[in-house]
């Protein structure tokens, strides 16, 4: 076990945004956070990255993920587009985390980023400026990045979103390749069908939990019919 949530809520500012949590991570889990805008979403992800403590309950972490390097791509980070730096100068920037005071890059760092540029089929890109390459390169570079920083656990908040679906579903077959190939644990925020499609489990939220599980269990839920008939309604 990776993390483990027991009746946890958090919060901003005294105000509990999402509340009632229990939910376990497992190494090479694939899990799809789900659930309507403001619903606490993205609160739980601060929180899984350790960047706010929760205001009731209690969230472990193990020995061995606090130790690990945690890859992570947010909304913000895939929708810049002009980047001023070159594509290899920006994959490689994902192994800063684990140089600690060394102001180079090593051999093996140099490697990560190469694997990576290989793994996502970008090698060709390696020499481009960033602010050149399509929407579905410019994530594909971006995930490279976030891949050179996960050693255990990769964090993503909507990295496709926007994208056409077609490139979005290419991507997602993707992280699920990268999920059971490389063994990387992988916890995602989407609204996206093809996103939860990819995923082995679902936690949905609604300011509070209203399922954790299977996604085969999610499939048969009332709360997974119902989103799923939500999303095909929107991409018709």
């Amino acid at each position: 076990m990776l993390i483990k949530g027991q009746n946890v809520s958090f919060g901003y500012d005294g105000h509990i945004v999402v509340r009632d949590l229990n939910f376990s991570v497992d190494s090479g889990d694939f899990i799809c956070i789900a659930g309507e805008n403001g619903c606490g979403k993205t609160t739980l992800l601060k929180g899984l990255l350790r960047l706010m403590a929760p205001m009731e309950g209690t969230i472990v972490f193990s020995d061995e993920l606090k130790q690990a390097g945690t890859g992570y791509l947010s909304q913000e980070a895939a929708a810049k587009k002009d980047f001023p730096a070159g594509v290899f100068e920006i994959v490689l920037s994902g192994n800063i985390g684990k140089m600690k005071l060394r102001p180079f890059y090593a051999k093996a760092e140099k490697n990560s980023a190469e694997g990576n540029l290989k793994r996502l089929g970008i090698e060709d890109l390696k020499n481009r400026c960033f602010r050149e390459l399509s929407g579905g390169q410019q994530r594909r570079v971006l995930l490279a990045r976030s891949l050179c920083a996960a050693e255990k656990l990769l964090v993503l908040d909507e990295p496709f979103s926007g994208l056409d679906p077609l490139i979005s579903a290419e991507l997602y077959s993707l992280l699920k390749k990268i999920n059971r190939e490389m063994g990387i644990t992988i916890i995602m925020v989407s609204h996206d069908i093809e996103a939860a499609n990819c995923a082995a489990k679902v936690l949905h939220l609604q300011k509070r939990q209203l399922f954790f599980g299977s996604m085969e269990d999610y499939r048969n839920s009332e709360t997974g019919k119902n989103f799923f008939v939500k999303m095909e309604d929107e991409n018709d």
